[in-house]
């Protein structure tokens, strides 16, 4: 069987992957090590024989896969999120990341370890592949034999677990220690607009004879109503309510929105009926369309003027399985479901115009995905100098990312569309990470066995629960405390500092809402980044 898959290259990797998905959806404690999983079946591989690794090539092909994915998806709302307190949050999780490697520096000291331990070390306690493939790729551009590259992944895979469990122990303890009511903050937080909901759909009956004579646009910029406004009953006839519409007592108004919003709009305007406003099918209708037309991708919503232009209005976004409430800002993703009302005879003209084809959403655009690439592996090849002399790149794990984060944000650049199908994306993202895990974990279980055996295993198990442990709480606690982030928000924010998926599905379990969701991704890609940076700097420190 050996000499079969160390002849079969292919072979093993598939029997690697298959393997560790099977070990990965192993839950305990309600924890499970998912795709990382295929890391530590790859080291068993390659510490059974010497022959059993996979080509530097699947390794590095799924690296840059993977980053540009994330880059992808992660753009719009990284650059969102740095108009608000996001720029104040990721400065102070770059801080929390810094202080980190001065830790690696003293344990790396108070242990022997070399740089590419420590290097390793660092990359593992904080759980982050990007980084830990900066630091290999960095040693064969300064040409480092197959040993010396496998020291940083001995030091990932044995620091990794307590990577994990460290951040996990730290919410748990906290939240009990401070005795946090996430269900109070998390009403807070709607109030402020900072989450959001499940959208409702309500029928109101317009009562209040101020609003007579106001538009729907008047109304909802007047009253900052964060709410859509579907269709309406007028004298017995239902039409779609657009921007322009005035309603007067006595009619009847669908309005879709979060539970709090919809109800604010129906105490100012009236009541809520007590039957919902129904479609005539026969002259209204409404259903869900796939955008697949790339020509409205990447374009605010208020320019594609479908009121005006189509007859048509969106009431909801459904992206992956969050539902958006639209607004004019809003721009479409190849992959989004739009419910859209309009009259029945022209909803075919307004399936067209989106596309609704779900077969093209399968379909990747090579063109512009080889394109951002490439310029991605371009810009990870610039070298940058550093003080004390000598030169560090993002490589191949910083370039993509970067470059993605800015297409990602952009959308699209002329008739070049950037973004990917929600869909596609994922998968992409789940192949790049698979192909990752498996090369580095086959190339470099021989050695991860000897370290374990014969050499300082336990040590460097120990250096990183001191690394991951203080980072918890003090990440915890200067954020609470003294930042005030809301604790929901931050477990999620530190979840994005330790990029781990975990984390992040331990911090949802706690707090029920998608405030961690919105802290994972508001300073995921600054911790990417910046811990691919400091990892090759502790490299040569």
């Amino acid at each position: 069987m050996i000499e079969l898959l160390a002849g079969n290259p292919l072979l093993l990797l598939f029997v690697v992957s298959a393997i560790g998905y099977l070990i990965g959806r192993i839950q305990i404690g309600g924890i499970s090590l998912g795709v990382a999983a295929v890391l530590f079946v790859g080291l068993a591989f390659g510490a059974i024989d010497q022959r059993l690794r996979l080509p530097d090539i699947i390794y590095l092909l799924g690296l840059v896969i993977f980053v540009y994915t994330i880059g992808l998806s992660s753009g719009p709302g990284f650059v969102a999120s740095l108009r608000q307190r996001g720029l104040r949050n990721n400065l102070f999780i770059g801080g929390i990341l810094v202080a980190a490697a001065g830790i690696t520096l003293l344990i790396r000291w108070a242990l022997g370890l070399n740089g590419a331990q420590a290097a390793g070390l660092y990359a593992g306690s904080l759980t982050n592949t990007p980084a830990l493939a900066a630091v290999i790729e960095q040693l064969s551009r300064i040409g480092a034999n197959e040993a010396q590259r496998a020291e940083p992944v001995v030091g990932y895979s044995v620091a990794y677990p307590v990577g994990v469990l460290g951040m996990i122990l730290a919410i748990y303890l906290t939240r009990r220690l401070w005795h946090i009511d996430l269900t109070y903050e998390a009403q807070q937080l709607r109030e402020l607009g900072a989450i959001g909901e499940h959208l409702i759909n309500r029928t109101v009956l317009v009562t209040n004879p101020a609003i007579a004579g106001q538009t729907i646009s008047e109304l909802v910029k007047h009253n900052k109503w964060n709410v859509i406004f579907s269709r309406y009953q007028h004298n017995g006839n239902i039409e779609i309510a657009t921007r322009t519409t005035t309603l007067t007592p006595g009619d009847l108004v669908n309005v879709v929105g979060a539970p709090e919003a919809v109800e604010r709009v129906a105490q100012a305007i009236g009541e809520i009926a007590p039957e919902q406003l129904e479609l005539d099918r026969h002259t209204l209708d409404f259903r869900r369309i796939f955008v697949s037309n790339p020509e409205i991708v990447g374009v605010p919503l208020r320019d594609l003027h479908l009121p005006s232009t189509m007859g048509a209005v969106i009431t909801r976004i459904r992206r992956g399985d969050a539902e958006i409430l639209p607004h004019g800002d809003t721009v479409l993703e190849l992959g989004d479901r739009v419910r859209v009302v309009t009259h029945r005879d022209n909803m075919e003209r307004v399936s067209n115009f989106f596309g609704d084809s779900y077969r093209s959403l399968a379909e990747i655009d090579v063109v512009s995905f080889g394109l951002g690439m490439a310029i991605g592996m371009l810009v990870g090849l610039i070298p940058f100098p550093l003080p004390a002399g000598g030169t560090f790149s993002l490589g191949l794990a910083g370039g993509p990312l970067i470059v993605a984060l800015i297409l990602g944000w952009r959308g699209r650049t002329g008739p070049i569309v950037w973004s990917l199908p929600y869909s596609a994306n994922l998968t992409l993202r789940q192949v790049g990470m698979t192909l990752f895990l498996a090369g580095v974990g086959t190339r470099s279980g021989y050695s991860f066995v000897t370290t374990l055996t014969q050499g300082n295993g336990l040590l460097l198990f120990l250096g990183g629960a001191l690394i991951t442990v203080p980072v918890a709480f003090a990440t915890l606690v200067i954020g609470y405390k003294l930042l005030k982030i809301p604790f929901s928000l931050l477990i999620g924010m530190l979840a994005g500092l330790q990029t781990q998926p975990a984390v992040l599905a331990f911090a949802n379990e706690q707090t029920g809402n998608e405030a961690p969701n919105i802290g994972y991704a508001m300073v995921y890609p600054t911790a990417t980044i910046v811990k691919i940076i400091l990892a090759q700097l502790l490299l040569g420190g």
